[in-house]
Order: C-alpha cells, then structure tokens, then sequence
C-alpha cells in the first residue's frame, strides 16, 4: 500500500512540475494521472504489468472517497452565515454544473463507444 501510495504522490509530482515548469492551464494532478496512465499502458504493451500496489492504493483510497468530502462540508456548516445571502447563486451553479457533467459524460461515452466499435448506442 505504501508503494501504491508513494508511486502516485510521485506521478502527481512530475504532474505539478510539468505544469508549473510549462506554464499549462491544467491542473497538476490531471498531467500527473495522464502520466500515470500512459505509464501503465506502456508497460502493458511490453508485457511487464506490475502496478499492484498501484490499484490497491487506488482502491483503498476510492473505497474512503467520502471521507474526503468531510472537510468542505465542515466549511460550509462553519461558514453558514456567509453562505445563506448565496444559496440562490449556489444552487444555480450547482444545477448547471451537474447537467454540464452529465452532458460531457453522455458525449465521452458515446464517443468511446464509436471509437472502440460499438456504434451507435441506441
């Protein structure tokens, strides 16, 4: 597990570094996780596939997701009375923001499903 969990503070560093060495508009742990990525489908096409500890860490922390919401919800319940002149606000931009996930979310998915050969999905 401490592998798992070292190898992707690693990645997400060289993520951090390429962002603030380049100057992208991408958020650091994004480059570090397509890394993460291209590094496993790379050792996958060379047939040494050992990223293990990788998943399991990636598990244990996705399995413990919720948790990490904790903090940002203590926030708000701290910041209430900051946060009650906005609710009209932030219930709109939450609105929007969920029919945009949603609507980026069809889009990649029928997107992969032409690119991987399943046509149309109706």
């Amino acid at each position: 597990m401490i592998k798992g969990l070292a190898a992707l503070l690693l990645f997400q560093l060289f993520g951090e570094s390429i962002v603030f060495l380049t100057g992208l508009a991408v958020p650091g742990p994004v480059v570090g996780l397509m890394l993460l990525f291209a590094a496993m489908l790379t050792s996958a096409r060379l047939g040494r596939s050992s990223w293990k500890p990788v998943e399991d860490a990636s598990g244990a922390l996705l399995a413990n997701l919720g948790l990490l919401f904790v903090p940002a919800g203590v926030g708000v319940v701290a910041l209430g009375r900051f946060v009650e002149g906005q609710t009209l606000a932030i219930g709109f931009v939450l609105v929007l923001s969920a029919v945009l996930t949603l609507g980026a979310t069809m889009l990649a998915f029928v997107g992969a499903r032409r690119l991987l050969g399943g046509g149309d999905p109706e």
